[in-house]
């Protein structure tokens, strides 16, 4: 398997991802939020890159049982139904909704990705999960969505222990240059609440009183499911 890892949007190209499966990781918070909306029984999540286009495909498909979700600056866009925080996607508010999500930086990697032949979006509370579901592939590219065009360690360490459970399944590894740096983060860099809350994303949520969201983001393997992109939807493999 050739593994290559891409540190934010603006390192992905359509050019070089055909025929590759790509893992996006926002773990700070997209793909937190749409691991567990989609273990509370959301119907499906739509990504979108702009509040515009949000707000256009809600007005094509309906408002009725469709929740629109995001953030601006890690709070709450306003005039939507939900933020950014894994706590909100309880099944008494996401159960057999349609969420419209649209965020700085993790949404915007569906868009970034659309060549690839399968998106599968990850983060520590379904790592374990992904890791079976992407075993056997031809190739690999972890998406980070990094943090405003640039690096973001929480995604780093995330692809790193991807890398590492492939590896202790027996995968054979061929690592591209990011790749052997995201492994060597995981193996240096312990993963807990107190790690993540001391990035700039958790810095950053804590100064507007948001810090709690990290703890819940640093929680490994809550869930067995594996949200797939299908038709610029994403929903839920279980039992991978």
């Amino acid at each position: 398997m050739r593994v290559d890892v891409r540190f934010s949007v603006e390192g992905l190209s359509n050019a070089d991802l055909g025929g590759a499966t790509v893992v996006v990781v926002d773990v700070i918070r997209a793909t937190s939020c749409m691991v567990q909306a989609l273990a509370s029984g959301a119907r499906g999540i739509y990504p979108t890159a702009s509040t515009e286009e949000a707000v256009k495909l809600l007005q094509s498909i309906g408002r009725d049982d469709t929740l629109l979700c995001g953030e601006r600056r890690g709070v709450k866009i306003e005039g939507y139904d939900l933020g950014n925080s894994p706590g909100e996607f309880t099944p008494e508010v996401v159960k057999g909704k349609r969420l419209i999500m649209n965020t700085t930086n993790g949404t915007r990697a569906f868009s970034a990705a659309e060549h690839a032949d399968r998106v599968v979006v990850a983060s520590f509370l379904n790592l374990g999960a992904v890791t079976v579901a992407v075993s056997g592939t031809d190739r690999l590219v972890v998406a980070c969505a990094g943090r405003s065009g640039a690096f973001a360690l929480e995604d780093a360490l995330c692809a790193g222990h991807l890398i590492r459970r492939l590896r202790a399944a027996g995968e054979p590894l061929d690592l591209g240059d990011g790749a052997r740096a995201a492994e060597a983060l995981a193996d240096a860099y312990p993963v807990d609440a107190d790690r993540l809350a001391d990035t700039d994303a958790g810095r950053a949520l804590a100064e507007i009183g948001l810090g709690d969201d990290v703890a819940l983001c640093a929680r490994f393997d809550v869930h067995r499911i594996v949200p797939e992109l299908d038709d610029r939807v994403v929903r839920s493999r279980h039992g991978a």
